[in-house]
């Protein structure tokens, strides 16, 4: 037999949310406006609806009366009462689940971002405790237990269990307060867990200390996440379609949508669904990127588009094309901000804001095609923010960066405030093709110098040793020499460290260094050089960009090259950053904290990992206050210029010296960099390209799927 709590938990997940309309129908104050929200099943807007800066005057009061008219609903509805049962179960968990967001956000970065003061703060999240303590005994009485409260505290601890199918550092987080819940006072211990992993949380001390500001490169988990002031998340098709994978009623949710929605919109979708597949999957990745659009709309529109970002990836197969890639943009842009609208209606009832429904949303661009730098500089014009992908190199990084400020140059001349723009670096990405060419390298040479039937025992040896299945490799076997070695360095077999024994014996056997003892020291020094690459990558642009000395030359250029102000010009460098992305280790984010001009952006298991890492080694905040200025050891370095692409990746282009020596910048960065008419064939940009048009058009075949078992009449 089900318990009580288990036959709550599944009232509440089958109940329906009501469509946001306008017009909002009458709300006679904030708390009635925030109560009626709730009930039609949006807590987590109906929560937000609190942060706005001209809420602190009120904020107390406000509190006061929602704990007053929630007390009197409780009271009024008896959940024993039948019949109706089942409607007061959802109305009550609605309720609470709503003052459990109020009190995150108050715990949260969104209570600095509103402007409340901590006083004020610590009075409501008193008050609501409190009320929690009465609330659960009125249940106690009422059911025996809490079912209802303890229905939803768990609810809301497994959606945070779902990142990443729980490794994550949102997920450990979930899973320590889960075994921290007592009993006896449901309620109170569960905000007081939460309240202290919120407030304690490395990155919320290191954002609060203003060391950085943070990302999330993953669909979910951000609330929680914005709780500690991360304030941008970054998507691309890969992440997209994980999403679908790790919420499988997201598909159900699309289809509802499709049913509801779309086939009204877009009946033509419906009878030719190839034909309209590219538009298909841009609706289901906007939908299901809606709820990340919705979590940061408070930073955003408070920031005034300064923070609260939304990273959108083109479609990987028009990347190249820069009109099908600007209206592509338009598009999207204007089908969010129609959602948003009636989103921004309700969450700021009753408040001055200037613009509501502005799109919360970057495009990232890849930089592996010249026609970046045009994309990004058009579409920062329009007002809609930028995020280069694909990107690993100095002169990427740099020309496609200028251009985007020259376009909210162009923008703020015509009165559009510039939406925040981000400058990725690729760190890992360059890291994993940088191993896997050198490695690959080194082996072929010692293959070199043997006869065939040995090559042949080496690589067998190699191959079993790195657990490759005898059916795989002997398919593998048929391919030629450099493929075979290809694919045994690759990070999918090899890993990402080339320290392993397997591979190690390999060039030990080859003679590639002599004694094993060589071929261990050679390698672990390559193996740390490699590790360090992406971040000398991400230092050389930032010094170049962003340096105190470097500084003042862009203003000067965005002013006579665009014709701004100085101040204006200065509000367009402030507002783009450099995101070190794709990282692999602790030392990824670590190595580039800076106070201005840096988000790092970070898949959930990394900043679990960078949690540990930092309590494992008693890192102290201040030893990596504007680590992207630390010096690297230079050995490092020499040993990485002796690779030919990461040359290409650190040194400058010729295009980028000319633009570098008509700004001013004249310090010597070479000049083997690779050039923008180079980009589509520069290693790592095949490679992410090809991994991202396949899972693109994979998730395609599967939204295309979906519509095609459809039955519309």
């Amino acid at each position: 037999m089900k318990s009580l709590k288990e036959d709550v938990m599944d009232i509440l997940k089958r109940a329906r949310v009501e469509s946001l309309v306008l017009p909002i129908e009458p709300r006679i104050d904030h708390a009635d406006h925030i109560i009626k929200t709730a009930l039609m099943g949006w807590t987590k807007l109906a929560a937000d609806h609190l942060m706005h800066p001209e809420m602190a005057g009120c904020l107390t009061d406000v509190i006061g009366s929602l704990i007053r008219r929630i007390g009197l609903l409780i009271r009024s509805e008896r959940i024993d009462d039948k019949p109706g049962v089942e409607e007061r179960i959802i109305r009550r968990a609605r309720l609470y689940d709503t003052m459990f967001e109020i009190l995150f956000n108050l715990a949260g970065a969104e209570s600095r971002w509103a402007g409340f003061s901590l006083d004020m703060v610590e009075q409501a999240i008193t008050a609501i405790k409190n009320a929690f303590d009465e609330w659960e005994e009125i249940e106690r009485k009422e059911l025996g237990e809490p079912a209802i409260l303890k229905a939803v505290v768990e609810l809301q601890l497994r959606e945070l269990m779902k990142v990443n199918k729980g490794r994550s550092l949102v997920a450990d987080i979930a899973q320590r307060v889960m075994n921290s819940v007592s009993k006896s006072g449901c309620a109170r211990s569960y905000i007081e867990a939460m309240v202290n992993e919120i407030r304690n949380n490395f990155y919320r001390k290191a954002y609060n200390l203003n060391l950085c500001k943070f990302g999330n490169d993953y669909a979910l988990g951000l609330r929680f996440l914005r709780h500690l002031g991360f304030v941008q998340v970054s998507t691309n098709p890969v992440l997209a379609a994980r999403a679908y994978d790790d919420d499988p009623e997201l598909w159900n949710r699309f289809r509802k949508y499709a049913e509801e929605v779309l086939v009204k919109e877009h009946p033509e979708w419906f009878k030719d669904p190839e034909r309209y597949a590219d538009d298909i999957t841009m609706e289901a990745t906007r939908f299901a990127l809606l709820e990340n659009f919705y979590v940061f709309r408070i930073p955003f529109i408070l920031s005034k588009y300064h923070d609260g970002l939304v990273s959108y990836q083109l479609n990987p197969l028009i990347a190249h094309d820069v009109e099908r890639s600007v209206e592509a943009v338009k598009i999207f842009a204007t089908r969010l901000e129609r959602d948003l609208v009636v989103y921004d209606e309700y969450l700021w009832w009753g408040y001055s804001v200037a613009e509501k429904g502005r799109p919360d949303l970057v495009i990232k661009v890849a930089a592996a095609y010249p026609a970046a730098i045009e994309i990004a500089e058009k579409i920062n014009e329009m007002g809609v923010g930028q995020n280069i992908t694909v990107s690993y190199t100095v002169s990427q990084e740099v020309l496609i960066g200028v251009a985007a400020m020259r376009g909210m140059a162009k923008a703020i001349k015509k009165g559009i405030a510039p939406t925040q723009t981000y400058d990725t670096n690729m760190g890992g990405r360059l890291e994993d093709h940088l191993r896997e060419d050198i490695s690959s390298r080194l082996l072929l040479r010692g293959l070199e110098k043997v006869d065939e039937h040995r090559r042949w025992v080496v690589l067998d040896r190699l191959a079993k040793g790195l657990g490759v299945k005898e059916d795989v490799w002997n398919e593998i076997k048929r391919r030629d020499l450099k493929a075979v070695v290809d694919y045994l360095c690759s990070h999918r077999v090899l890993g990402r460290n080339m320290v392993r024994d397997p591979y190690i014996d390999a060039l030990t056997d080859l003679g590639v260094y002599g004694s094993r003892e060589d071929t261990l020291r050679n390698v672990k020094m390559l193996e740390e050089a490699i590790e360090l690459s992406g971040t000398f990558v991400a230092q050389r642009v930032y010094e170049i960009l962003f340096s105190p000395w470097n500084r003042e030359k862009w203003v000067d250029y965005l002013v006579k090259e665009v014709g701004v102000t100085r101040e204006q010009a200065e509000t367009v460098i402030d507002r783009i950053d450099l995101l070190p992305a794709s990282k692999r280790k602790p030392i990824d984010t670590l190595y580039t904290f800076a106070s201005r001009n840096v988000t790092n952006t970070e898949f959930p298991d990394h900043q679990l990992k960078v949690v540990n890492e930092v309590a494992e080694k008693g890192i102290e905040l201040d030893e990596i206050r504007e680590s992207i200025f630390q010096h690297l050891d230079s050995r490092y370095l020499e040993i990485l210029m002796q690779y030919d692409d990461f040359v290409r990746a650190y040194e400058s282009s010729p295009e980028l010296n000319d633009l570098l020596k008509k700004v001013g910048i004249d310090k010597d960065y070479g000049n083997r960099g690779v050039s923008p008419v180079d980009w589509p064939k520069y290693g790592s940009c095949v490679k992410t390209m090809n991994e991202f048009t396949n899972e693109y058009l994979a998730f395609r075949s599967k939204v295309v799927d979906l519509i095609k078992k459809m039955k519309i009449s």
